[in-house]
């Protein structure tokens, strides 16, 4: 069912929220010269906290699937149109969040160039736009389990190859086996689901999101590193170009839907807006900010594991074989691969005691 009732504690809880989060963001950016054992990345923000945050980030995400599955049911909103109604309403709660946000704040943030600014800002948003973008035409032309599981899959693949080049992290064996294993249960999962024609051009698109959603995290890691990235400033107006790109496309397929029931599309467009959107990327881009790229892949996989307990406790559909053990192997991944973190994040402070 729509979570109606929540809408108004959920809207509360996220500007607070935010505004603890980037507060305490930024101040943990400033003392990180002074305390270098709280964090392995020049971004300040702790291992650990970036670890939950993108744990957060992955189990929201796992939401909006059953959210947008009402929306549709309730009227003829096309998915793009979901996805502009989406990016639009995230920016302007993520907006306000930051005007609302102390002062103090804003001037503790490490200075950046306008036009490095601009330019991190814009490249985050045509990278989101593609990874939104592609996904939804994936879905359409080879339905929805295929086009999940080759975005969800190829993105851990893609981010640890180009981490390894671009970033010279390296996964080590332990990262290799999680990788692996997540992957194996993205594959159970897909297996138990059902039949699923599988379309060349889908696939297609599907890694053409993939691709997108890998160059959005390395560009984030890369970023992060220098401790000259505003979380807080690059989500914002990252969506404002996301919201730009698909306006066009939105208004093609018809931005206002035809619906009998206004009240629960409306309720769920403002859920999908506020907490897997504009909290979950806001906390997405601040962890994957401190947290190894190939890392932050699999953690992410939480998001079909979080849309699987939805659908069986929420939506009725039934709990199988296949769907329990696809879940364990991924919450096993990715408990193994944040353990493998905090151990290295644990080596960094002992040399940086050492040193």
């Amino acid at each position: 069912m729509c979570p109606h009732a929540p809408l108004a504690r959920d809207a509360v809880f996220f500007l607070n929220f935010c505004g603890d989060f980037h507060v305490s963001s930024v101040s943990s950016m400033s003392s990180a010269a002074a305390a270098p054992a709280e964090s392995t990345a020049v971004s300040g923000l702790p291992v650990g906290r970036g670890l939950v945050y993108l744990g957060i980030a992955g189990a929201a995400w796992g939401t909006a699937g059953a959210a947008a599955s009402l929306v549709f049911a309730a009227g003829d909103m096309g998915p793009v149109a979901l996805s502009f109604w989406r990016c639009a309403g995230g920016f302007l709660l993520l907006l306000a969040a930051r005007l609302l946000r102390p002062k103090r704040a804003a001037r503790a943030a490490v200075p950046v160039p306008r036009r490095s600014r601009v330019l991190r800002i814009t490249v985050t948003g045509l990278t989101l736009a593609v990874f939104q973008t592609a996904y939804f035409a994936a879905v359409e032309a080879t339905g929805l389990a295929v086009g999940t599981v080759v975005t969800l899959g190829a993105g851990p693949v893609l981010i640890a190859l180009g981490a390894r080049i671009a970033l010279g992290e390296r996964l080590g064996l332990g990262g290799v086996c999680a990788v692996g294993g997540a992957l194996a249960g993205l594959g159970v999962l897909f297996v138990g689901g059902g039949d699923a024609a599988v379309r060349p051009w889908g696939v297609a698109f599907a890694l053409l999101s993939a691709a997108g959603y890998a160059a959005m995290t390395l560009l984030t890691r890369w970023w992060g590193r220098d401790g000259g990235a505003d979380a807080s400033e690059t989500t914002v107006w990252a969506f404002a170009v996301v919201s730009l790109c698909l306006l066009p496309l939105a208004a093609a397929e018809g931005l206002v839907p035809h619906t009998g029931q206004p009240v629960r599309v409306l309720g769920c467009l403002v859920y999908i807006a506020a907490v897997p959107t504009a909290l979950a990327y806001a906390l997405y881009f601040a962890g994957a900010a401190a947290v190894r790229s190939a890392t932050v892949s699999v953690i992410m996989l939480l998001e079909p594991v979080s849309a699987a307990v939805i659908a069986v406790a929420l939506l009725g559909e039934k709990l199988n074989a296949a769907t329990v053990a696809g879940t364990l192997l991924m919450l096993s991944a990715v408990t193994g691969l944040a353990a493998a973190e905090t151990r290295e994040a644990a080596r960094t402070r002992r040399g940086a005691g050492a040193g």
